[in-house]
């Protein structure tokens, strides 16, 4: 959870301090804002197979996720620096309502480049959600009850993980996947409700920058790479090399500028310090193989092994189950022995989970994809805890808000590279195999479409997509293992109780 308050209290401070009761509903409703957003990634997850046999275009279904993840990460230091000028209420109501228009015009998409769009336009809306009830989080509990809040906050993204793949599953089955996007207005206009009737706050205006500038080479820098990524195998060589120069341009820029910002939005100087780095480039890495198993794994149970989407929700959902449980493992062994022994720990979970993915093929059946994504799950409960618990006991109070807000933003960041490379992977290799099975492929993920292919048509497909998403699930690995060099690299003997 990131803490902003001990560095905004100057400018916008609580009208009172709440009674008990108003904090139990305050944090109520920061919580189920917090599961709104954690769960919109796990669930679209569960659909996106059911959404592209409907809508079509294969070929941009990782942007479904890549933009979302992008628009979100880019957007989160901007509302931090608004809620220091304007307060927690109003920047908390904008996003949530950006969020939730974004949420019912998904639901309405009648293609899947305006889902892409209306994704874009969702996660400008959760760039505002988490951050800002984190900060409300930490406006009203003392540095001493934040540890319980803490556990209370990551339970939420533990039960988002588990509950999102199932209610997918269960309401394409049973409604239809765009219900699936309109279960989270009611959600929304709770928590909005509940923030507007407890929370009291009063704001005192003071000079203050914004750093769009930043922000803006931050969107072109990250948005420019990712679509040359994700489209090279259909973009032409003048485009990709225009694309990739743009966005290498912009990301220099983004650091000769941040260094001479008054008020920079990603602080610089925080990455001078060791566990810092490793925080933050672990959860980077981490972030980008948990997508491209995520992202891909129910499109493997579905289109490759031909199985129901109930069943491909079941397979992701075990990674949420084991990393639930494994983060609430991980917080107690580090107390008795190391940060750096529970990330390696981690890193071997990861590497050993994404290998028994790749060596998954379709008749093997969804078990085989159950136990691997059991094995990532517990990697992600011991990485992304130790990452964040190291990050937050290596700066002092004034410092620790900025370095988990970096450390969020390159968590998102990683995702959305990961869903971003694992998706230009599966581009290339259906290319590479047969260039027009990509407008085909789809078929696959259709019970109805795919009952109708001839049988020699219907291996044919299922070789190339199981043959593409094997090649993901390798992409996926290579991170995993960069993970756990970066685990390696942790510094010695330091604990919760030894910083």
């Amino acid at each position: 959870m990131p803490d902003t308050a001990g560095e905004s209290l100057g400018s916008a401070h609580l009208a009172d301090r709440p009674n008990e009761r108003r904090r139990r509903l305050i944090l109520a409703a920061c919580l189920i804002a917090t599961f709104m957003a954690a769960v919109e990634s796990t669930i679209v997850a569960t659909i996106i197979p059911t959404i592209v046999s409907d809508l079509g275009g294969f070929s941009l279904f990782s942007w479904v996720f890549t933009v979302y993840l992008l628009t979100q990460a880019v957007t989160i230091p901007v509302y931090g620096r608004l809620a220091d000028l304007y307060g927690r209420r109003p920047v908390f109501f904008f996003g949530t309502t950006v969020f939730l228009i974004g949420t019912v015009l998904c639901g309405l998409a009648w293609n899947m480049p305006a889902l892409v769009f209306f994704r874009a336009l969702q996660g400008c809306g959760a760039g505002a959600i988490q951050p800002i009830a984190a900060t409300i989080l930490g406006d009203i509990y003392t540095p001493a009850e934040r540890g319980r809040i803490q556990g209370l906050v990551s339970s939420v993204f533990g039960v988002s993980a588990v509950v999102g793949p199932s209610l997918g599953a269960f309401l394409v089955q049973n409604i239809g996947w765009r219900a699936i996007f309109w279960v989270n207005v009611p959600i929304g206009l709770g928590a909005i409700v509940m923030i507007g009737l407890f929370l009291r706050e009063e704001v005192h205006r003071r000079s203050h920058r914004v750093d769009w500038a930043g922000s803006l080479l931050l969107l072109i820098a990250f948005g420019c790479l990712m679509l040359a990524l994700v489209q090279s195998g259909t973009l032409g060589r003048a485009s990709l090399s225009i694309l990739t120069t743009a966005g290498v341009v912009a990301l220099v820029t983004l650091y000769l500028y941040e260094r001479i910002a008054p008020e920079p939005m990603l602080p610089l100087e925080l990455w001078r310090n060791r566990v810092i780095v490793v925080g933050s480039v672990g959860n980077f890495t981490a972030g980008a193989m948990m997508m491209g198993v995520a992202a891909f794994l129910p499109t493997y149970i579905q289109g490759a092994m031909g199985r129901r989407a109930v069943e491909g929700g079941l397979v992701l959902g075990a990674m949420s189950v084991t990393w639930a449980l494994a983060s609430v493992l991980a917080g107690r062994i580090m107390v008795h022995t190391s940060y750096r022994l529970v990330a390696v720990l981690g890193g071997v979970a990861l590497v050993v989970g994404c290998a028994m993915l790749t060596a998954l093929r379709p008749a093997d059946g969804p078990m085989w994809a159950a136990s691997g994504s059991l094995v990532i799950g517990i990697g992600l409960g011991f990485c992304s805890t130790v990452f964040i618990v190291s990050i937050q006991a290596s700066v002092p109070w004034r410092q620790r808000g900025a370095a988990t807000s970096s450390s969020m933003f390159m968590r998102f960041i990683g995702q959305s590279a990961g869903a971003a490379m694992c998706g230009a992977m599966l581009n290339a290799t259906m290319l590479r195999r047969d260039p027009g099975v990509v407008h085909t492929v789809e078929r696959l993920l259709d019970p109805s479409a795919r009952q109708a292919l001839e049988p020699s048509e219907l291996a044919h497909l299922t070789r190339v997509m199981a043959e593409a998403l094997q090649n993901a699930y390798l992409l996926a690995l290579g991170f995993a293992m960069l993970t756990l060099l970066i685990a390696c690299a942790m510094p010695a003997h330091l604990s919760p109780t030894r910083n």
